[in-house]
């Protein structure tokens, strides 16, 4: 647990720990809005527990937020892993981070729309938050949620280039049931925001709404429909599916052309996001991606169950079970719970 392994090391005196009293919500949101009225900054500063960030990150945060007007009210940096080596679970997940933060985020920054923040590496004017309500501790994705609350709210979040290095999960039912906590996540963030859908379209405009739609409906959508695209690798052996018995010849051609174009376009992402990053020989990894997908699939299903039978639940993750791939970044010395 996070708590045991603080209660092994030696704080500095600018640290203290703060102990959440114990109630029905377990959630991460939940501690740190208890926690938030322990704080004295005016920027507020999220990062996990097995993270490595940057020396000078806070020094960079501060400086930007010094720069900008007080609209921009949160900043995003770039997560990244310390053990992308330690199997090909890992190096896979290093490439999906980086198609993530140096492809994707980028790209919907540019366009304008609501940036579904990360968990970490999150940094967030306070007068801003506590006019937002803080965090909703009945989700699990409480950053993903607020960066569209802020943005309703009419601020803005900008991505800045300081990158925090953490623990690649690389064991696959970890991997299920972290990606599943987030994937249930995404559908409450998309549920609570459309629940109203006229309020959402007046706050955020139908430019920013589109993005809402197609950010957070995407997410787990892909997932759960992702067996209907595999089913196109057996039309590409020969095999007809009976439902498109009868149908117009082209219609097949055209369906395979666009499960392609879908399979080629993912490609070119991860290659982008390769080079762009310091994994550039993970570049060879790429094709395998399509390997790495269908645990999402499993992934979402667990995450529609629980949405349905314990929807505030925190699926934590074990950390501390890979070494850095160098001795550069540091890590904790026993696992942690997150």
């Amino acid at each position: 647990m996070t708590r045991a392994a603080l209660a092994q090391v030696d704080l500095p005196p600018w640290m203290r720990v703060i102990e959440v009293p114990d109630g029905t919500v377990t959630t991460k949101p939940r501690a740190m809005n208890y926690a938030l009225r322990f704080a004295r900054g005016d920027i507020i500063g999220i990062y996990d527990a097995e993270d490595s960030p940057a020396p000078d990150q806070l020094k960079r945060v501060a400086e930007h937020f010094s720069r900008v007007p007080a609209k921009i009210a949160c900043l995003q940096g770039i997560l990244d892993f310390y053990n992308p080596k330690a199997n090909w679970l890992s190096r896979c997940f290093a490439i999906e981070y980086a198609s993530w933060f140096r492809v994707v985020l980028p790209g919907l920054a540019r366009l304008g729309f609501a940036i579904p923040l990360g968990g970490t590496t999150v940094f967030l004017r306070r007068e801003a938050l506590e006019e937002v309500g803080g965090w909703d501790a009945h989700n699990v994705t409480e950053d993903a949620d607020l960066g569209v609350r802020l943005a309703r709210h009419g601020y803005v979040t900008e991505l800045i280039p300081v990158v925090t290095r953490e623990e690649a999960n690389n064991r696959a039912w970890p991997w299920v049931r972290q990606r599943s906590r987030w994937l249930k996540g995404y559908m409450i963030t998309w549920r609570v925001h459309t629940r109203a859908p006229r309020r959402l379209l007046r706050d955020l405009g139908a430019w920013r709404f589109f993005g809402v739609q197609a950010i957070f409906l995407s997410a787990f959508t892909q997932f759960l429909l992702a067996p209907v695209l595999w089913s196109y690798w057996l039309v590409l052996a020969g095999w007809r599916p009976p439902l498109l018995e009868g149908a117009h010849p082209g219609l097949m051609g055209t369906m395979i052309v666009l499960f392609l174009a879908t399979e080629a376009i993912s490609v070119l992402v991860g290659v982008t996001a390769v080079s762009r990053s310091p994994h550039r020989g993970l570049m060879p990894w790429v094709p395998t991606l399509f390997l790495y997908f269908p645990l999402g699939t499993l992934a979402v299903y667990k995450a529609a169950y629980e949405l349905v039978t314990r929807p505030f639940y925190w699926d934590k993750t074990m950390h501390g079970h890979s070494a850095p791939d160098d001795d550069s970044a540091d890590m904790p010395e026993d696992p942690i719970d997150v």
